[in-house]
This record gives C-alpha cells, structure tokens and sequence, in this order.
C-alpha cells in the first residue's frame, strides 16, 4: 500500500473515534457558554473523509503539496462553530472562549480590501481538552481543533458560497462573481443595520461597542 493510500485508509479509520470526540466537545463548549444570550447554535463535527482527503490533496500555487503529513498537519479535523445574532455578540463569545480555552492561533478573517466584499469569519485553532477525550486514545486524537465564531448572516453566506463558488462544477463568470459579491455586500450590510437595531432596541449600557468586535 502507498504512502497516499495508507495515510487515506489512516483516516477513514479514525473517523468514528473524530466524530465521538466532537460530539462531546460540543457539549463542553455548550457547558461554558450555556448562560450567554443570543447564541443560535453550537455544533462540532469531525471532518468528513472526503473533505479530509481533497484538503490532504491540496496544492500551492507552485503545484507543491500543500500537506507532506496530512494527518498532523490538517488542524481542523475537527471543527466546532458557535453561530449568534449580532456582531457584538461575537465579542462577548471571543472573551468567554478565550477564559476557558487554549488557543495558539486566532485570526479575525475579512476580504483583503476595504472596498471588497466576501467571507467575514473569527477563526480559533485551540488544543483540544483533555476532559473530552478517553485517555486510552489521546494518542489518535489531533492535538488542535478549529473553532469558528459567526453571525447568522456570516454563516448563512459562507455556506451558500461554499457550496456555489467554492464546489462549482466550473469557474465562475465575472458575472457570477459580481453576483456573488454583491450577496457578500447584502449580509455585510444585514449585520450592520441590526447590530445598529439592537444596540438601541435590545443592549444595555454595557454590551460591547460594534468597534470592538474586530
């Protein structure tokens, strides 16, 4: 069996171990931030293996691999998503998962230019807690997990592009990309008038500034 095969068939393995990993990591998650308002949803999931072996796949803009040792490399084998309604209400997520969690890497991702429009996300890469994993497998288990925190709008866009931009059958026209953008725009936009809502209709005096979510 090749290197490739082997590291394929590795993961295939793991799975099932990944996925009850997740499902307790999301009930540790929701333990720490059960008495925060206005969180949707808090879900984990462990990375499928088709998804896990396109990324493993993955190359550079030279045509190098991206990944020599997928296996300890890819951080978010598995993943977890805290979802909530406004943009300030990513602030109060951010300070809460930075009191219980132990993060080595967080990036507040935005388009490259002010004057673009496209995926708004915060991204953590944390090390997975010791409490949600059996001690007879910490061995099989990623040493990180990637976290991400979004506003309805953010998720509800990401997903959509993802699965129309990002698995299209083909490239996109420079149409289809202006349409695309200008979604991008809308939910950018959506946010902002309901952060600016609920900031006079819904928040109390010490509820974060908009300012203070980037």
């Amino acid at each position: 069996m090749s290197s490739e095969s082997l590291f394929e068939a590795e993961y295939k393995a793991r799975y099932p171990l990944l996925s009850s990993v997740a499902e307790q990591l999301e009930r540790h998650i929701q333990g720490y931030l059960e008495s925060l308002p206005r969180i949707d949803r808090i879900s984990a999931r462990a990375k499928s293996p088709d998804r896990f072996i396109e990324k493993a796949y993955k190359r550079d803009d030279d045509g190098k691999r991206k990944y020599l040792n997928p296996l300890f490399e890819i951080q978010d084998q598995i993943g977890a998503r805290i979802t909530v309604f406004y943009l300030s209400d990513v602030q109060r997520v951010k300070i809460e998962v930075e009191k219980y969690f132990k993060f080595i890497e967080v990036e507040n991702k935005t388009p490259n230019s002010d004057y673009e429009f496209g995926y708004f996300g915060l991204h953590y890469i944390i090390s997975v807690p010791d409490e949600v994993v059996p001690d007879e497998y910490e061995d099989d288990i990623p040493e990180f997990f990637e976290l991400q925190i979004k506003t309805l709008f953010q998720h509800a866009w990401s997903e959509a592009h993802h699965d129309l931009g990002y698995k299209s059958i083909r490239d996109l026209t420079h149409e289809e990309r202006r349409k695309v953008a200008f979604t991008a725009a809308q939910a950018w936009g959506a946010d902002a008038i309901f952060e600016e809502l609920a900031s006079s209709l819904v928040f109390n005096d010490n509820s974060p500034s908009p300012s203070e979510t980037t």
